[in-house]
């Protein structure tokens, strides 16, 4: 934190003193951290990204279905979304479905045990941006995530 003494400029100075000073804290701002929202069913694998995510410095949000996911698209306002395929009421795919219709434009990694050709088709011509199967390496996904961010930041887009 920088402290740096300004010269007051409210009122002229007639007395002949010395001008009135003032202290004023100024700090850089510092970028905001990475906002993750993570889809998963099955609390251990979400509890575990969650924490892995929060290690590299990141915001997260959880959930564990796909209405979920929908809400806080909006609510959180993520930078990107980790999405299982398989949830118990709206699949990953018609979640992403329902994301790009709505004009939401945040980048979506798909991250499931689905690991046919037609199930990554599938996902990306919903609107997936990245697909990987379980099992999976933390730092593979957290390597991915700053990937689709840093291309939207290069962008210079805005998600929504």
């Amino acid at each position: 934190m920088t402290t740096t003494t300004a010269r007051s400029t409210s009122t002229p100075n007639t007395t002949g003193t010395a001008p009135a000073t003032s202290t004023a804290t100024c700090a850089a701002s510092l970028p905001e951290p990475i906002r993750i929202l993570v889809v998963e069913d099955g609390e251990p694998l979400r509890d575990l990204l969650g924490r892995a995510l929060r290690l590299e410095g990141w915001n997260v949000c959880e959930v564990a279905d796909g209405a979920s996911a929908l809400q806080q698209a909006r609510e959180f306002n993520p930078d990107a979304i980790v999405l299982d395929v398989m949830l118990p009421d709206l699949n990953g795919v018609r979640v992403v479905s329902a994301l790009r219709a709505s004009g939401d434009q945040t980048p979506v990694l798909f991250l499931t045990a689905l690991d046919s050709t037609a199930d990554r088709v599938d996902a990306y011509m919903a609107g997936g941006d990245d697909y990987m199967t379980k099992p999976f390496s933390l730092e593979e996904v957290a390597a991915r995530l700053s990937a689709l961010v840093q291309g939207i930041e290069y962008a210079g887009s805005a998600r929504r």
